[in-house]
């Protein structure tokens, strides 16, 4: 061999060497804490545990607990993330070392970690799908922007709360240090986004960081103007999706790092890592979209209250209505009551309940619903709750009243406007000729309008008024104190700047149609949301029987007294609050491995299976003292299958509706 070449071989010899005994030095591992415990985001009950695994010496500064990880599981790199730190491992064999430290920002805080423990071992679900839910992606531009400090703490004196009994107490306890808890009762013409700030200022003023959970966009906007007017720019963020992740993330990394100690958001703002957290809120716990539709489908109410139990903060629960979960924790003794006294409430607004078949006006509209109108619009704005949107939402024969249907598919005919054909709505055929198959007759009527009908039948009646609608992808956020008429789908009511003369609330009968376990719980919650939006002095009506005891709640602004008779009549039936249920979704063949492989506690009951939705379905009921027993079975019966990988089955514990 020439010199020049082996020279040249013997250098890069002697590199190769040199980069192996560097790569050895690196994975050694770490002189002090050498094993990362670390939560491998696999999505199967058998593996839902930590795993250790060597820290290398590259990574000894990097790998703290909280941080991003790869690590080799199963022969694929997965990600997971670093929970702690030891000295010494379990595990008799040598350990893999962690492959990188994706990113070395802390982003699962302790509290977080031991919350989705909790949260997984209570829905029967994995760890890694709570953690899911709690940690947003990374966006690795907004981790390298730091996050700026938040303004010294203004002193903030309270108003709104001034009619409320007991209020002074709990606030002060509050900005002391306290851990009070409360279900608070909203009052008509209430301005509950600047209670929930004063409280949150409260607790803010006394040195600890508070998390506001609410419902929907429009909610967090409410109460972030609530918290910037009542603190100043810089002291919260908000938690939500619209902003896009680099948004978010920016947001996260504020709370997490401890630059910003308020967090008002959705619900999976719940799990945010606020520092020194010392208030939980949350509005409208009975609003359906506070039940995560992922598994292992957690409700915010429960994650909230988890975590007050955990990291021992106050506890505030609010809203216009009361659901029985919350009057629960009233009856209990675990919480307090806050409410305005019944002479506040009389002196605030006024309600009746009228019967729908007084038609002496129009075909929808009874006489004292359009007095209530009338009288409204001399002096502001009328809101209008209608529960079903578009025009005609279902459609019948004029003559012998036979629901009108497709002649192509059998469906449901509705109308999108005064001058379309009547359509489908199941597969869109358009029917130019309809015909009633039982009578003959082409006549047809509507037995159930939307909005954008009953907005056309004010317009008549009211002429020269404007009339707004609000509802689908054309939700209105405000609306002035100008004298028109808001005609609004459920959730869809905007809020008005002086609040509302008068709330009219139609075709109540329909919002009770449904075949729901908690059908009037809902129906009650809608109604008093809308007519919570009323100003001091306003008038509401609501049209149906008014025999009904929803109805004579809402007459009555009796959240309380209502959700009480739920309870009491739920506990008779078994039903929760005072049972604990969980379903089991799948087909035959796998509910029938589920219900030999389960091992149930004692008095537990077993319904079905009953087909659902193409697949068939499984109740499982015990007693409330029994709820941890039967999901601790659930669990057991997860890990099986997923060790023994069986059929696939959904499993939901306390579902929000049967």
């Amino acid at each position: 061999m020439l010199p020049g070449l082996r020279a040249a071989v013997d250098d890069a010899r002697a590199k190769a060497a040199a980069t192996r005994r560097r790569k050895a030095a690196a994975w050694e591992p770490a002189a002090t804490d050498p094993v990362a415990r670390v939560l491998v985001d696999i999505a199967l009950a058998h593996l839902d545990r930590p795993f250790d695994y060597a820290v290398p010496v590259s990574m000894a500064d990097t790998a703290v607990p909280g941080a991003r990880v790869k690590v080799r599981f199963a022969g694929q790199d997965v990600d997971g993330f670093v929970v702690e730190r030891a000295s010494t491992s379990d595990h008799t064999g040598s350990l893999q070392p962690l492959r990188r430290v994706v990113s070395p920002e802390p982003v699962l805080a302790p509290e977080i970690a031991h919350l989705s423990e909790t949260l997984a071992r209570r829905y029967a679900g994995a760890r890694s799908d709570v953690l899911r839910l709690a940690v947003p992606p990374r966006h690795a531009t907004a981790e390298k922007a730091p996050s700026p400090a938040a303004p010294a703490v203004p002193t903030v004196t309270s108003t709104a709360w001034s009619e409320v009994e007991h209020a002074d107490a709990f606030l002060r306890h509050l900005a002391t240090g306290g851990a009070p808890r409360a279900v608070w009762s909203v009052a008509p013409a209430d301005d509950w986004p600047a209670m929930v700030a004063e409280a949150v200022a409260a607790t803010y003023g006394g040195g600890r960081g508070a998390l506001v959970c609410v419902p929907d966009r429009r909610d967090v906007a409410r109460v972030d103007a609530a918290l910037t007017s009542v603190l100043g720019e810089g002291h919260h963020v908000c938690l939500t999706a619209d902003g896009g992740p680099a948004a978010r993330y920016r947001d996260f990394l504020a709370v997490s790092r401890g630059a910003r100690r308020i967090v008002v958001g959705t619900r999976s703002a719940a799990f945010a890592p606020v520092h020194g957290l010392g208030l939980v809120v949350l509005w409208d716990d009975g609003d359906d979209l506070h039940a995560e539709p992922r598994a292992p489908y957690p409700h915010t109410r429960e994650v909230l209250l988890a975590r007050a139990e955990q990291q021992g903060t106050a506890v505030l629960i609010g809203g216009a209505a009361r659901t029985p979960e919350a009057q629960q924790l009233v009856t209990s003794g675990w919480a307090h009551e806050l409410a305005v006294p019944r002479a506040v409430l009389r002196r605030r607004v006024r309600v009746e309940a009228v019967p729908a078949e007084d038609r002496s006006v129009g075909t929808r509209i009874p006489r004292a619903a359009y007095d209530a109108v009338r009288r409204g619009l001399t002096t502001g704005p009328v809101l209008v709750q209608t529960p079903r949107a578009g025009y005609a939402a279902s459609l019948a024969c004029d003559t012998c009243r036979t629901p009108a249907r497709c002649t192509a598919c059998t469906g449901p005919l509705a109308l999108a406007g005064p001058t379309e054909p009547p359509q489908c709505r199941w597969c869109g055929h358009t029917e130019a000729a309809w015909a009633c198959a039982a009578c003959g007759g082409r006549g047809l009527r509507a037995p159930v309008r939307g909005e954008a009908r009953t907005a056309e039948e004010l317009g008549r009646m009211f002429a020269g008024t404007t009339v707004r609608s609000s509802s689908g992808d054309r939700v209105l956020d405000r609306v002035g104190a100008s004298a028109d008429i808001v005609v609004a789908t459920v959730g869809a009511e905007p809020v008005a700047d002086e609040g509302y003369a008068a709330v009219v609330l139609l075709d109540t009968w329909l919002t009770l149609a449904r075949d729901d376990m908690r059908v009037a719980e809902e129906a009650l919650r809608r109604w008093l949301n809308a007519a919570a939006l009323v100003r001091a002095g306003g008038h509401v009506v609501a049209v149906g029987d008014p025999a009904h005891p929803a109805l004579q709640a809402l007459v009555r602004w009796d959240p309380a007294g209502f959700a009480r008779r739920e309870a009491d009549e739920r506990a008779q039936a078994h039903l929760p609050p005072a049972a604990r249920m969980a379903t089991v979704t799948g087909d035959l063949g796998a509910l029938d491995d589920v219900l030999h492989l389960l091992d149930l506690p004692e008095a537990a009951e077993v319904l079905g299976p009953v087909p659902v939705d193409g697949e068939h379905r499984v109740l499982l009921r015990v007693p409330w003292s029994a709820g941890d027993a039967l999901s601790h079975s659930l669990g057991d019966l997860q890990r099986l299958r997923s060790a023994r990988k069986l059929d696939p089955v959904r499993i939901q514990v306390d579902p929000l509706s049967i």
